[in-house]
């Protein structure tokens, strides 16, 4: 009794082997897996410039912002949190772009629920906008002695 449980067991395990996380050593799946990584994200930052309005956006203000962030920091730590903030607001648009799309993807009429989770995602982006806003207005303030 136990034996066919334990049997059916490993199969049912067994059938998941394509989850395993490859190895990090070179020649066991390491280094491929980090290129095709790269790949990966070359591909999706490829297409979301090249199609995608708000990012072309926020990486015009970004391409502005990233050297003026060299003369309103006072420390190292302003100045990461000014790029990071930057950085922020791209990674959460991105997750966006790909949630709407998987939306539209899988029911590309109308539909409410779909209509609410793209809100949801838009949120989302108001809000790593508001936050980088937030240390932008900060930095600026304490730059010119305000704060």
């Amino acid at each position: 009794m136990n034996a066919d449980r334990r049997r059916k067991t490993d199969e049912a395990a067994g059938s998941y082997d394509h989850l395993k996380q490859r190895s990090a050593v070179p020649g066991k799946g390491g280094i491929s897996r980090i290129a095709a990584s790269f790949s990966n994200t070359v591909g999706g930052l490829r297409e979301g410039i090249l199609t995608e309005a708000a990012i072309k956006q926020e990486l015009a203000v970004a391409a502005l912002a990233v050297p003026l962030s060299f003369f309103i920091a006072d420390s190292v730590w302003v100045w990461v949190a000014l790029i990071a903030s930057l950085l922020l607001v791209l990674a959460v648009e991105f997750l966006n772009t790909a949630i709407e799309r998987l939306c539209n993807h899988l029911h590309p009429d109308r539909h409410e629920g779909i209509r609410v989770t793209k809100d949801l995602a838009s949120a989302g982006v108001f809000f790593a906008l508001a936050l980088a806003g937030l240390v932008w207005g900060a930095a600026l303030l304490s730059k010119f002695g305000v704060l």
